[in-house]
């Protein structure tokens, strides 16, 4: 395996920045997982710059501390796994997980002990024979991910490998790709739209937006402590509710902000944030931080529209005003029903505080 670093990577096609200065370390063995938001934010460009099936506009990339700017694709050290299965329809999986080995003019005696190894650690010993058309779709892509093994690569590059695939196989491939990275101890790099797959999967997450990075930083350290409102809105399901506020007083290191829609919920919040009274902020509240009516620091009503009962817990989808929509888990909320109105508690501990600009004030 092998460290990789991108060092003010840039990629521009004519006059359109796609990758705007990106730093990137990534310690070998580590499973780093790219989150995106909108289409266009430039993952692929990302992905296909590191494989060396894109040129790199300017900046450094390294794979094991060399440099691999204009190195060909083939001798990168990297397997890739895409979102489409890509398999040859007419070859057996044992042929199919073997045709790159052998294109390279592999022995057939070492080609026939990587492939039993991948088909081993996959699971797929009885289905060696069968064609793409007789299995299923998450067997498709194992073997898709069979065929990146056997080529013992550095770095592992994964671009949506689960999209294509049902609800119940995408949690069952998630748990299968989980247990290869433990079982190669491979460097891993994942692009996902599905913030549960990089929650569950990565060691690292680099949340990108419009070229640049957002912010890098263990799961659950962007869930605690993101960066700016759209991580924050991005790491997280359902996702954080934002609420206009503004604020009443800041000094000794503590500023109280009331909401614009229901001025006598006021939180205050230990920050020392150079504001003043007036100033526009956002306060960020997640689904499952609600407390119970009475609880916590400040007590929010909302009116109630829709209650998605899941057994062990319920959703709340409410509004303070028509438009504005909260999101709110609570397990004591079997009765409630549409145009009823709730009172929930807040606390000022897990609340978050944004500035005009989106960026976290701490």
């Amino acid at each position: 395996m092998a460290d990789v670093s991108l060092t003010q990577i840039r990629k521009t096609f004519g006059s359109l920045d796609v990758i705007k200065g990106v730093d990137l370390d990534i310690r070998s063995g580590e499973f780093v997982v790219f989150v995106v938001g909108p289409s266009g934010c430039g993952k692929s460009t990302l992905l296909r710059m590191i494989a060396g099936l894109e040129d790199i506009t300017s900046g450094s990339l390294k794979i094991g501390g060399v440099e691999m700017n204009d190195v060909d694709p083939s001798k990168r050290g990297i397997a890739m796994v895409f979102q489409t299965y890509a398999l040859y329809p007419h070859m057996t999986v044992r042929e199919n997980m073997g045709f790159a080995l052998r294109f390279a003019g592999m022995a057939k005696d070492e080609i026939d002990r990587r492939v039993a190894a991948a088909a081993k650690i996959l699971e797929l010993d009885a289905l060696m024979d069968r064609k793409p058309k007789a299995l299923s779709g998450g067997q498709r892509q194992r073997v898709a991910i069979g065929r990146a093994i056997v080529r013992n690569p550095d770095v592992f590059l994964f671009d949506e490998p689960l999209s294509n695939l049902d609800a119940e196989l995408r949690v069952h491939m998630r748990v299968e790709i989980a247990r290869l990275h433990k079982e190669l101890n491979a460097t891993i790099i994942y692009v996902t739209h599905d913030q549960v797959e990089a929650m569950t999967l990565a060691d690292k997450i680099v949340v990108l937006r419009a070229g640049k990075v957002e912010q890098v930083g263990a799961p659950l350290a962007l869930y605690d402590d993101p960066d700016n409102v759209f991580v924050a809105g991005f790491i997280g399901s359902p996702k954080m509710n934002f609420l206009a506020a503004h604020v009443i007083s800041a000094d000794g290191g503590r500023i109280t902000v009331g909401l614009d829609d229901q001025p006598e919920t006021q939180v205050t919040l230990p920050i020392a944030a150079a504001l003043k009274q007036g100033d526009k902020v956002t306060l960020g509240l997640r689904p499952e931080h609600f407390l119970k009516a009475g609880d916590g620091d400040a007590q929010l009503t909302v009116t109630v529209d829709v209650t998605e009962h899941l057994g062990h817990t319920s959703y709340i989808y409410a509004h303070l005003k028509p438009g504005e929509q909260i999101i709110i888990e609570h397990e004591e909320s079997r009765d409630s029903r549409a145009a009823d109105t709730m009172t929930v508690g807040v606390s000022a501990r897990q609340a978050f505080l944004f500035d005009s600009a989106g960026q976290r004030l701490r």
